[in-house]
């Protein structure tokens, strides 16, 4: 069993910058990959981006490239997410997972691909 726990959510303004963790519970997280999604109000659950187990491979979504990036630090078995240049349509909760199925090792980006979730973090950008 895997648990991941979000955080570094809050509010901030237009053009500021924040940093999620993510920090998953598991014996040998260096053979996950990781990703990051979001879910506005109203809307569904979009796909951000991933890392994959070795961190050499990392996708984004065309919306946050160039403002987003994704680390993880695999001896803290955690994955980061820093968010910069960040805009109103930001705004949304932010959800980590955990693929486990590391025979190849690519940056996953269908939320079929992972097994794990966590509870989220709110991210809210004001004008």
């Amino acid at each position: 069993q895997v648990q991941l726990v979000e955080s570094g959510g809050g509010l901030v303004q237009a053009g500021g910058s924040l940093r999620l963790s993510c920090a998953a519970s598991v014996r040998t997280f260096r053979r996950y990959a990781m990703g990051w999604f979001r879910q506005a109000p109203g809307k569904e659950r979009e796909f951000v981006a991933a890392i994959s187990w070795s961190g050499g491979d990392t996708y984004y979504a065309d919306s946050v490239k160039g403002r987003f990036t994704i680390s993880g630090d695999n001896a803290k078995m955690t994955v980061y997410l820093q968010m910069n240049s960040l805009k109103p349509e930001d705004t949304a909760v932010y959800y980590c997972a955990a693929a486990t199925n590391s025979l190849y090792d690519y940056a996953r980006r269908y939320p079929h691909e992972y097994d794990y979730w966590g509870q989220g973090t709110q991210v809210t950008v004001s004008r």
